[in-house]
Formats: C-alpha cells, structure tokens, sequence
C-alpha cells in the first residue's frame, strides 16, 4: 500500500483569488473539523478579533482582508484568527547546525499524508516577502522571510490547553515583523501560545535558538540547538514511545555534538531514526525542510527529488509525492488497530480525522 500527497507553490503578494480558491477548496474541511472540535463554544469574533489587535496588530488588516475573501462569517473570522482554538497534535524534529560562514536550520514533519495542506506559500502581506509551508490556511508550520529569519516548530508533547493563539499564526507573526533572532525571540515570549510547542529559529547573522513555549504564555530558551517532541519541564509526553521523540532528540544532540556541517544537516534528516516511514500508522515523514538563511533559500527533499526555492525568485509548481508504506501483520490482520492509533495520535484522544479532515489541518 503507498500514500501520496500533492505539494503546490503559490506565490500572491496580497491576498487574492489564488488564496481564495484555496479557501474555498480546504474550507469545508476544516470547518467540519473546527465544528467537531468545539470550536464554535470557543470566543466570539469581537474577542478574537481583540486578542489580534492587542498581541499581533499588524496581522488586523491581513486577517481582515483574509475573512472578507472567506465570505465574512463569523466562524471563519475566528477559525482564522486562532484565538483559543481546539487542539491538535503532530511529530517533527528539528535542528540548526552553524560554522563560520554558513548556518542551516532543518526540519522533518511526521504525520499522515492526508493531513497536511501541501501548500508552499510565497506572499507580500504586511510588505515583507515571507515563504513557507502553510497550515490553518495562512498560519505556517516552517518559513523564512527576505531577511533570512528561519522559523520551524514542533509538537510540545501534551494536550494541555491555555488561553492564545494557535502556534501556525505565532510563526506567521514572527517572520512578518522581525529580522533577527532576539527579536523573534522577544515575540515568542510575549505572544501566548495555545498548547506547548517547541520552536527553532535561526537568521543571517548566524544566530540560532531553541524555544520551549507553554500554554496559555511563557516561553524558555533551551542550551541546544533541538527539538523534538518532548519539553524539560518534568512532564511526560503523550505517546513517547510512539513518536520516538527521545531517540530522535538524543540522536541529533550526538549529530550536533559531532560537529556535523551545515550542509550536511539536511542529509541526517532522510535517514533513520529521524526520517519515519510508518505511514500506514499515520505518522511518516512527509518532507524535509531546508532553510538557508544566508541565502534566503529552503528546499524541500523527498527521498529521490530535492526542490528548491528562493525569496527572490519563487517559482510556482506542482510536485506529486508518493510515499511507501511498510506492511503490519498486526495492522493487517492482528488485535490492535496500529493504523487507527496512528490516525488518533494526529488528531487527538479518540478523534478519528478520517472523518473530518480528509486534506488537511494539523501541526507538526
């Protein structure tokens, strides 16, 4: 059995119609799921509307513009605002190698292929040319702007929830208004996340850092320049040992401590224990992400195609990528479901997302 995904590059300076019919094709399921989920218990537009002009006022007027192209309801105004949404889950592993004249920050992101937007974003909407790989419709998961400021998150390990945004908006916010690490770093410990999330960042100077932020506010800078899918507060992980986030944070501090080269960072990403090929369980490797901020570069790899791109010189495209899947005797036939605990893990305790979100609409 294989899986595969369709991976588009748009690029709109100001959003438009070719954000728009993406809307319009992705919105039905995420509305299911934002209604599944509790969504329409959460705040009312004015406060999530309030909650963007007090922490991310420069995101109004997008968010504004966003909405109208969405129809003006109120549940899509607040569905993209991500102001206390529901919670959602996901893997990745993240790291940032430097040397003397070159810094590369990489990441994976494991999920299921039917849950991810596949949408490579290149856009002008606050005047900053920011590129990424796109969630929640115009939130991000990983991107760099015309600065060289690289952004990448992972899943904190838990379901707790609190009071803020859901992360995608925050990384959105970062690369929309800040040039250099202190200041994303100054962003993510004063804008609230939603649920625990760990962040990488890295710029053109050659910095780089590693977040851990809390729900409901609060962030922490970690020593190494890491993360995967467990936080260093003592808490426990949901599903550890599923997602081997310990193996694959040990694994990348002896990468890093070894001195691997900025170049080479990429390569240890498509190997195991980091590259995950449990597809058929939900929770595979659907690409890895290559962010030079030297260069204002990212390039996405897949086991046989690289694909490049640069903030100067977007380019606009289609790639099909079809992932293999390794049989389970248990799966296949066996007492325990490992397909649906896979499908569980991404959406959440006894969701099942089949249902909901058939394209799309979770975080790594």
């Amino acid at each position: 059995m294989t899986h595969s995904l369709t991976f588009d590059a748009i690029s709109e300076a100001a959003p438009g119609p070719k954000w728009a019919a993406r809307w319009a094709r992705s919105w039905p399921a995420y509305e299911a799921w934002f209604t599944a989920r509790g969504g329409d218990n959460g705040p009312d537009r004015a406060a999530c509307e309030a909650a963007l002009k007090q922490y991310m006022p420069e995101l109004v007027p997008v968010h504004a513009k966003l909405a109208a192209l969405a129809g003006g309801s109120d549940r899509a105004a607040r569905f993209l605002s991500t102001w206390c949404p529901p919670s959602y889950l996901g893997g990745c592993s993240l790291a940032v190698a430097t040397s003397d004249d070159d810094i590369r920050l990489v990441r994976n992101y494991d999920l299921s292929p039917d849950l991810n937007e596949g949408l490579q974003l290149h856009s002008a909407w606050t005047g900053r040319r920011v590129m990424g790989m796109v969630e929640f419709l115009w939130g991000l998961s990983d991107g760099i702007n015309d600065a060289g400021l690289s952004i990448a998150l992972a899943y904190g390990g838990r379901q707790e929830t609190g009071r803020g945004f859901g992360i995608t908006t925050i990384l959105r916010y970062v690369l929309e208004t800040c040039e250099t690490v202190p200041q994303a770093l100054r962003v993510l410990q004063r804008v609230p996340s939603h649920m625990p999330y760990n962040v990488v960042v890295a710029d053109a100077s050659g910095a780089g850092a590693s977040v851990e932020m809390y729900a409901g506010g609060g962030a922490k800078v970690q020593p190494r320049l890491v993360a995967t899918n467990h936080q260093t507060d003592g808490s426990t992980p949901d599903r550890g040992s599923f997602t081997r986030t310990f193996e694959r944070s040990k694994h990348l501090v002896s990468v890093l401590s070894k001195g691997v080269t900025p170049s080479a960072l990429a390569g240890q990403f498509t190997q195991a224990p980091l590259k995950q090929d449990r597809y058929a369980e939900g929770f595979g490797t659907l690409f890895t992400a290559e962010y030079e901020p030297k260069r204002r570069k990212m390039t996405l790899h897949w086991d046989d195609e690289v694909w490049p791109q640069s903030i100067d010189a977007f380019e606009e495209g289609t790639r099909q990528v079809t992932y293999g899947s390794t049989p389970s005797s248990v799966a296949a036939g066996g007492a325990i479901d490992w397909v649906q605990i896979g499908l569980d893990y991404a959406a959440g305790r006894g969701v099942d997302w089949r249902r909901f979100v058939p394209a799309g609409g979770d975080v790594a």
